[in-house]
């Protein structure tokens, strides 16, 4: 199989970056990428999925990677892997020997490891450059799950319609589970038991960089994570807060003491993010100089600043990214070259153990065995999302009253950036808009 014909199997399957934000896989297979890299830092605390996935099925995902290193004519293929994942490693060193192109880096348990920019240092020593992608540098990332979703295509025909979730925290039995794209958060929850409190909060993605999440809102190619938390949980009114009290709070008390932009993980690779310097100018309406804010656009967003390094409690992510949605609102563009430091010496004593970050977010307790179930849990009814990725949405092509089988393709590429999407169930078409189509089972 040629370059070509992967990028359009993998296009029509659907199959995008399980890890985050969902960016079309297809377009990383370029013959640019010397060096791949696969992605098993498990980023965000008490996420398990990932070492799960590939301790599960060690060698069909490695023998996916080293077939796309191959097809990319990479020279060689990186498995980044937190040294605790010991189950996993031991998997994956039953047959590393058949895949002579592939090397496995253990990485420590720190916060953000599982951040691209982050691993492809640690694992090459090479850096991405401010506002720039890995390409650039010859390398491409990948996640477990979306290598795992190419051999589903590539070996099966099996386009994404499903995704593996942790459910974790205040549950009778956390567990992690594999559903239909399209069912809901609260359904998802209800295979880890019952909810151990009163009105919970569902955290969706992570508690890092995760986001509040409605029982009726759908799981798509994205949510790795369900937290069920207690309202009154510190990263639940952190997540609340609003961003004039936290404004006013930054101008009353923030002392520049400078720890966010010291322990800012991309700020000691040498990109120009220094939050402590936004924290000053905005909390005083100073624009004298604009690159406080316009560097904002580097900002990733890890939250290290906000929920680890800040003493006061202060929300320097948060505003942050406040300042950067009104920024491209306004239609300004990120800094074409912006000023690059060298990696600071001092980088390795200021990574987060993770320990510590779950114990100062409150989650120590929650850090409990949740064992893959890796059966497709059925439903009833499912509500598929046309627009699950990066880019633009798919186009529906199926109407309401068809009957569709599961995996058939329900929404087309659309031009641009796109891939399929798929019945993850089937059934009767219960209603199509531009933007959904709504499955229910036979």
């Amino acid at each position: 199989m040629n370059i070509k014909e992967l990028q359009k199997l993998v296009q029509e399957n659907g199959v995008v970056g399980a890890g985050g934000a969902g960016f079309p896989t297809y377009v990383k297979l370029d013959e640019r990428a010397n060096t791949i890299l696969m992605n098993c830092a498990e980023c965000e605390p008490l996420l398990k999925l990932h070492r799960q996935l590939l301790q599960q099925h060690a060698y069909e995902i490695m023998k996916t990677f080293s077939m796309i290193a191959d097809t990319v004519n990479a020279n060689e293929a990186i498995i980044c892997i937190k040294k605790e994942y010991v189950p996993t490693i031991r998997a994956l060193e039953q047959y590393i020997d058949e895949f002579p192109k592939i090397r496995i880096h253990l990485l420590p348990s720190v916060y953000p490891m599982g951040d691209e920019v982050v691993m492809i240092y640690e694992a090459t020593g090479k850096v991405v450059k401010p506002g720039g992608l890995p390409i650039n540098e010859g390398v491409a990332v990948f996640n477990v799950e979306t290598v795992y979703n190419i051999y589903r295509a590539v070996e099966q025909n099996h386009p994404v319609t499903d995704k593996v979730v942790s459910v974790v925290a205040e549950v009778s039995n956390p567990v992690t589970v594999r559903v239909p794209l399209g069912c809901t958060i609260a359904e998802t929850v209800a295979l880890a038991g019952v909810t151990t409190v009163k009105d919970p909060v569902y955290f969706v993605g992570g508690p890092m960089m995760g986001n509040i999440g409605k029982a009726d809102q759908p799981v798509t190619k994205t949510t790795n994570a369900i937290l069920v938390l207690p309202k009154d949980h510190l990263l639940v009114q952190r997540k609340q807060a609003k961003a004039s009290i936290s404004m006013n709070r930054a101008a009353s008390i923030c002392c520049q003491c400078q720890m966010c932009t010291d322990l800012c993980p991309r700020h000691m690779l040498g990109h120009p993010i220094q939050p402590h310097l936004f924290m000053r100018a905005a909390s005083n309406k100073d624009f004298q100089d604009m690159n406080p804010f316009l560097n904002t656009f580097f900002c990733v967003s890890c939250g290290v600043c906000e929920l680890f390094a800040c003493p006061q409690s202060l929300a320097p992510r948060s505003l942050m990214a406040e300042y950067k949605a009104g920024l491209r609102k306004a239609g300004v563009k990120p800094p074409q070259n912006p000023k690059v430091t060298p990696v600071q010496p001092s980088r390795e004593l200021r990574k987060v153990p993770e320990e510590r970050l779950e114990a100062r977010l409150g989650l120590s307790k929650y850090n409990v065995d949740a064992p893959l179930n890796d059966t497709v849990v059925p439903m009833k009814k499912v509500k598929v999302l046309m627009g699950q990725h990066i880019g633009a949405p798919a186009k529906p092509i199926v109407s309401k009253g068809d009957m569709v089988e599961l995996g058939q393709m329900i929404g087309q590429p659309a031009d641009g950036l796109s891939v399929g999407i798929h019945a993850s169930i089937s059934g009767k078409v219960a209603e199509v808009t531009g933007s959904y189509v709504i499955i229910q089972a036979k």
